[in-house]
């Protein structure tokens, strides 16, 4: 294939076709950090997955449950506003939770209309567990890296979410 540096194959700008049997993903894609930055989720999001679900839980379950242990009792709309849940599916991810005894509603005692939702002392307990187990997931799932570049790459990360919860404000 002789195609001019910088066109397509159509003619359009991009970069020159590449044509190697070594080359597993398209070169073009991996120029751009938001394909890689997705990709790299998926690989990492579905680490998490499987660590979590092997205690039984979905990822908004460990998500909830960390929450709460990092915020402390919340009233539910304010604890799906901070995950990112729509209301509906939180109330949802509650029941479940309620069920196994790892988290509770009750009245909030400042406004009788709203429920204040707070870990148990079993969900205390299953969340530091869960905790250790997503931190090996990560552990795993970054083995590539040294702890600097980890550092470096959370730090990164991190900016971003912080710059879109900014523009959110």
């Amino acid at each position: 294939m002789s195609e001019t540096p910088g066109s397509g194959p159509d003619g359009t700008a991009g970069p020159a076709p590449v044509r190697t049997e070594a080359a597993p993903r398209p070169p073009s894609l991996l120029a751009l950090p938001s394909y890689l930055a997705g990709h790299a989720a998926r690989i990492g999001h579905d680490a998490l997955v499987e660590a979590v679900g092997r205690n039984g839980l979905r990822l908004p379950h460990f998500a909830t449950l960390t929450a709460l242990s990092d915020f402390g009792p919340l009233p539910q709309h304010v604890l799906a506003d901070r995950l990112g849940f729509q209301r509906s599916h939180l109330g949802g991810y509650l029941d479940a939770l309620e069920k196994q005894e790892l988290v509770r509603r009750t009245r909030d005692l400042a406004d009788r209309r709203r429920q204040l939702v707070e870990l148990t002392d079993e969900g205390v307990a299953l969340q530091r567990r869960l905790w250790l187990v997503a931190e090996q997931s990560q552990d795993s799932f970054l083995d590539c890296f040294t702890s600097a570049e980890r550092e470096t790459l959370t730090a990164l990360l991190r900016r971003l979410v912080d710059a879109e919860d900014r523009g959110r404000a």
